[in-house]
Parts: C-alpha cells; sequence; structure tokens
C-alpha cells in the first residue's frame, strides 16, 4: 500500500477498498500540504463502483503532496499522497544557485547507451511511446528534400504553379500525393494513454489523436477525455489555413467528423462510472442469466398501519423509527421460514443449487450516487425492536453515501420499497446472485369489500420476482400469500414466527 520515495517521505496508494476493484474517483481531501497528519486519522473520501469510502493514513507525518485533484479517478495502486514522517515541513523548490551544486554532484548511475543524433525522446510508458532503433539507416541513394521542402514542391506541383525548389534535371522524380499522405500517416506517433484511458475513450466515441494532454510528457489523462467530451463555453469559430485556390474539378480534402456532436443547450452527458456504472452491469447480467418471474397480489393492510401506530407507542420501540416497511420485513422473513426452499442461490460453476440457512435482508436505497443494496445480516434472527434499529441505521447511511461494501454483500433477498414514490407497484429485477426481490407499493385508501360490506381501507399490492431456476410457481405463490396474509392479519406474526 505504501512506498518509499526517500529517506523521510511515504506514498500512500489507492487501494483496493472492494473485491477486485480497479479503480476509485477521489471525491473530497481533508487535508492540504502541510497539514500534519497521524495514524488513522482520514485524509480523503473515495467512490468506487460499490459505495463512498473514508481512507484512513496508516502514518504519521506532515503532507508533502498531494498527488491529485478532487474528481479525478486513480487506478488501484497509483500513489495518491506523499507524507513526510519526519515530521518536516514541505520542501522548498530548488533554488538557482543550489541547482549547479547537485548537478556538480550526481548520484553514480549506469551511463545511458548513446542515442544516434537527432533520435527522439525515449518511451514514457511500457508499450508506449516511440521506438529506439538499434541499428542505423542505410543512406539513400540520390538527393534527398528536406521534409518541408517536399511538401511544399508537391502542393507546388498539385497546384500547377510556383516556382521550382531543386533543378529538375538532377532532382528524383517527386513523389506522388498518395506516397505523402502514407508517409505522413507513419511519421505521426501514437498518442500516449495508459489502457483504462483508452478504454474510456473508447467508450465514449473520442479519438486520442483529437485529445490535448496534460499528463506529464504528453500522456493523456481522464479528465483530458472527458474535457473533450464536454462542450466549450465559448467554442471558437473553426477556422483554417489559407490554401491556394485549387481547380473546380479538384476533389476537396475530406475533414474528420467529431467523435461527439450534440446541442449542448439541449443535452447534457454525464459519465457513467462508480456506483451507477456498477448497477447497470449488475442489473443487465442478472435480467439476461436469471430467468425472471413476477407475480402479484394486492392487499388490504389497515391491520398492519393500525399495529404501526400501536408500536411507535411502545416504550421498548422508543427512539426507533416505526414504519410499514419493518412490518413488511418482518412478514418477508415469516413467508421464508416457512418456505425456506425460496432462500437459495444458483451455483453455475458446480451445476448446484445452494439452499442458505441464514436470510442478509437486503433493502434498495436509492442516493444521490445511484441505486444500492445494503443488507441486514442475519435478519432472521432479528426480534422486531433489533431489526428496526438495524433497519433505520441501514437506510441513514445509504442516504449519507456511507455505506460500505461490506454492507452491501453476501445479500439473499430484497425488499424494494417503489410505494414511496407513488408507484402501484413494479416489476423489479434481482440483484445478482439473489433469489427473489419483494417489490412493495404505494398504500392507498380504496373501496375494498370487508366483512360483506364495501368500505373505505388501506391498501397496497406487492410484486415477488424470483428466480425460475431456484423458484417455480408453486413455491413462489406461497411465499407471496404468505406476506399478503401477514399484513392483512398481523396476528400471524405470533402464530406463525
Amino acid at each position: 500500500m505504501t512506498t518509499m520515495t526517500d529517506a523521510s517521505v511515504r506514498e500512500f496508494k489507492m487501494p483496493d477498498v472492494g473485491e477486485g476493484l480497479t479503480e476509485a474517483e477521489i471525491l473530497k481531501w481533508y487535508v492540504q500540504v502541510g497539514d500534519t497528519v497521524t495514524d488513522g486519522q482520514v485524509v480523503c473520501e473515495v467512490e468506487t463502483a460499490k459505495a463512498a469510502v473514508e481512507l484512513p493514513i496508516p502514518y504519521d507525518g506532515v503532507v508533502r503532496d498531494l498527488r491529485f485533484p478532487e474528481g479525478t479517478t486513480v487506478d488501484v495502486g497509483t500513489a495518491i499522497i506523499a507524507i513526510d514522517v519526519s515530521g518536516g515541513a514541505p520542501a522548498a523548490p530548488e533554488t538557482p544557485a543550489e541547482a549547479p551544486e547537485a548537478a556538480a554532484a550526481p548520484a553514480p548511475a549506469p551511463a545511458p547507451e548513446k542515442k544516434p543524433e537527432g533520435t527522439g525522446r525515449q518511451p514514457v510508458l511500457v508499450g508506449y511511446g516511440v521506438a529506439v532503433s538499434s541499428t542505423k539507416r542505410r543512406p539513400r541513394k540520390g538527393p534527398e528534400l528536406p521534409v518541408q521542402q517536399a511538401s511544399v514542391a508537391i502542393q507546388t506541383e498539385l497546384n500547377g504553379h510556383g516556382p521550382a525548389l531543386v533543378d529538375p534535371a538532377t532532382a528524383a522524380p517527386a513523389p506522388t500525393a498518395s506516397a505523402v499522405t502514407a508517409s505522413a500517416a507513419a511519421v505521426q506517433s501514437r498518442p500516449l494513454a495508459k489502457p483504462p484511458v483508452r478504454k474510456l475513450a473508447k467508450d465514449l466515441g473520442v479519438d486520442l489523436s483529437t485529445v490535448i494532454p496534460s499528463g506529464p510528457d504528453g500522456i493523456i489523462t481522464r479528465e483530458d477525455v472527458h474535457a473533450a467530451v464536454a462542450p466549450a463555453e465559448a467554442p471558437a469559430p473553426v477556422t483554417q489555413a489559407p490554401v491556394t485556390q485549387a481547380p473546380a474539378t479538384q476533389v476537396p480534402a475530406v475533414q474528420a467528423a467529431p467523435a461527439a456532436s450534440y446541442d449542448a443547450a439541449r443535452e447534457t452527458r454525464i459519465p457513467v462510472k462508480g456506483v451507477r456504472k456498477a448497477t447497470a452491469q449488475a442489473m443487465v447480467g442478472s435480467a439476461f442469466t436469471a430467468p425472471h418471474v413476477t407475480e402479484f397480489v394486492t392487499v388490504d393492510v389497515t391491520r398492519t398501519l393500525k399495529l404501526v401506530e400501536e408500536l411507535k407507542q411502545d416504550k421498548d420501540f422508543a427512539g426507533l423509527r416505526v414504519n410499514p416497511l419493518l412490518l413488511i420485513a418482518k412478514a418477508l422473513l415469516v413467508a421464508i421460514k416457512r418456505n425456506p426452499d425460496v432462500n437459495a442461490a444458483w451455483d453455475e460453476a458446480n451445476q448446484e443449487i445452494v439452499l442458505k440457512h441464514y436470510v442478509n435482508l437486503g433493502i434498495a436505497a436509492a442516493t444521490p450516487r445511484g441505486l444500492i443494496v445494503p443488507n441486514i445480516k442475519d435478519a432472521h434472527t432479528k426480534a422486531l425492536p433489533q431489526l428496526a434499529q438495524e433497519l433505520g441505521e441501514l437506510v441513514a447511511t445509504a442516504k449519507e453515501g456511507r455505506t460500505s461494501p461490506t454492507a452491501m454483500q453476501g445479500g439473499t433477498v430484497t425488499i424494494t420499497n417503489v410505494g414511496v414514490f407513488g408507484v402501484d407497484t413494479g416489476t423489479p429485477i434481482l440483484p445478482p446472485g439473489e433469489s427473489a426481490i419483494l417489490a412493495v407499493g404505494a398504500i392507498k385508501l380504496q373501496p375494498w369489500v370487508h366483512k360483506g360490506k364495501v368500505k373505505p381501507r388501506q391498501v397496497t399490492t406487492l410484486a415477488l420476482s424470483f428466480d425460475h431456476r431456484l423458484i417455480d410457481g408453486e413455491l413462489g405463490s406461497k411465499v407471496l400469500a404468505d406476506v399478503a396474509a401477514v399484513l392483512e392479519q398481523p396476528r400471524k406474526l405470533v402464530t406463525w414466527a
């Protein structure tokens, strides 16, 4: 996680805060250059594909350098902050008076291999940059024009006028226009960018040859790619260098179309990353892997709402948030207890069904960073007050964006409450690896036949989506019917628990 850069400065690298994550975005720095930090102090907040996480520093010292600004996506293993563990202040820039002295006594190093005169710069990344040949070119036969003169000569020939730059009697035949084009393409160097940046450019449809690099030694960064996609606030008119008037029959030069063309006033482009990107990939994978079936039931929950009001007055629930979702969660846990085969997973590699004797109850939560599904571990063992406490903490933590990756791993079944948005119901998609997800619709006062008479009652619609490889229609129907029965007659929480 850390490396030594000299005797007193340590670099802290971006860690893998999840399972197999490759990158994270720096959301906020809590320290600045010159600040004193202690072992365990949180120095920044980063967002991974799973959650926002705070990173503590593992040693004492003074901040020497912040390697990346806020909003930068950094690969795991890249140094993001440098700490002077000797406790000294940040080193001042080297003055001109000190430079000669430092240059006079350089550190011993192997003598570099002498490069041929005119050789370009060395590669700055493995697999990228200008390659240096170990052999010398064979000199060409006959006279040779400088590159600039050759270009002018060919353009003069194409235009049909202009002074000759060389003696026609001694000059070699002028190369054709196609040969010059091919030569220019061969000379042009490949844009420098790391593989993740190249993939980002490919996903966003950006031609790296059109991107202006801002990284060291001309390396294209993620920010450069995003800047190429984002519209400029005041785009300057495109101008071209004046050229000599060509004949009417000449074919105009083909100009490359822009990588992404859209009206900034009518469209906004938002890069897909972090939680939103991970959710999208998970939903696509789940939808096209597990065969989904969804069943619906409409139920009178008037008695459940009365029980909610009574529990709010109970001293055992003092300080706890009691709402219909609490009793719906408990109803689902009771239904799973009565139908344990519903709590399972499909092992494709081993071609096995894995029955789980624990319930990690997921609660889908909408956050500013996207949809996440943290879960309550071993929810089947929780008494109702304890379930209320953990449910309240889970929702509050999710809204603050502080959910840890661990809290989102290992779910078995999930509840999604679409009713809070005024929606009657839906057909939810399973979180990957889970067997069932229950959607709860809005609870509304509706006309309902109760004890032989039409009366206004509190009614909602439940929808249960399940993996048909694991759960057949009979089992899925039993689970949904049991949930509905508990919500209609809450006393079953006692008789069935």
